[in-house]
């Protein structure tokens, strides 16, 4: 399948003066404490079908690992993404599922989501019928910024000016060739700094002032008891 034009037209105005984004080491810690916070009050549920992800970040010069997972609709796909990963050398953790009986990708999508914002991946790649839902899932998780991409452009976009670390594909809407093709360029395109940090960084803000309300919460109720 022909990939779409690589490039992309940028609508982006002169930067404006900002403050400093946070530190690496500040989001993470944040993403911690608020993983935690959900972990300890959520029911408890069977967990995905498929082998259960590594928690161990992985060594240093050792190749970047990624989570990958699908649902029914996606199972194919990511098997296929998954050979060709090891085959390139990278190292993979199989989030599920693993087979073509129906599952909600909601679970998949969030199971891939929290190995990246925990630090054990760099990257995940999720793939469901349309991409969209494991998308919005993904976004949940305090830390991830998941994005759906289509073709090469949106591919090389996401990663260069969103500093995307998941990638959601749609098995029903696109091709494996064409696939590969987005997996290959999200992977090799690098991050590009300067001006879209700083939006990256208000996107981070946004999602601490939401995190922190919703922590808060608790004790404001506590005290209007």
């Amino acid at each position: 399948m022909e990939a779409l034009p690589d490039q992309m037209t940028s609508l982006d105005g002169p930067p404006s003066p900002s403050r400093q984004a946070p530190s690496e080491q500040e989001v993470r810690s944040l993403v911690e404490r608020v993983l935690d916070g959900v972990v300890a009050s959520e029911p408890t549920s069977p967990a995905p079908a498929g082998p259960t992800p590594e928690s161990a970040p992985a060594p240093a010069g050792s190749p970047p690992r990624i989570a990958i997972g699908a649902d029914h609709g996606g199972y194919s796909l990511k098997e296929r993404i998954g050979f060709r990963l090891r085959e390139s050398g990278y190292d993979i953790v199989d989030c599920g599922t693993n087979g073509h009986e129906a599952v909600d990708y909601p679970d998949f999508a969030h199971a891939v989501a929290r190995e990246v914002a925990s630090g054990s991946c760099r990257y995940g790649i999720v793939v469901d019928g349309a991409g969209i839902g494991s998308a919005m899932v993904a976004n949940k998780v305090p830390g991830v910024r998941a994005a759906l991409c289509y073709d090469i452009s949106s591919a090389r976009n996401s990663r260069e000016h969103n500093h995307a670390n998941v990638l959601t594909l749609g098995a029903g809407l696109i091709g494996e060739s064409l696939a590969w093709q987005i997996v290959e360029e999200w992977l090799s395109v690098d991050w590009g700094g300067d001006r879209h940090a700083r939006r990256v960084a208000k996107i981070d803000e946004i999602e601490r002032q939401y995190s922190q309300a919703e922590m808060t919460q608790p004790e404001m109720r506590q005290g209007q008891g």
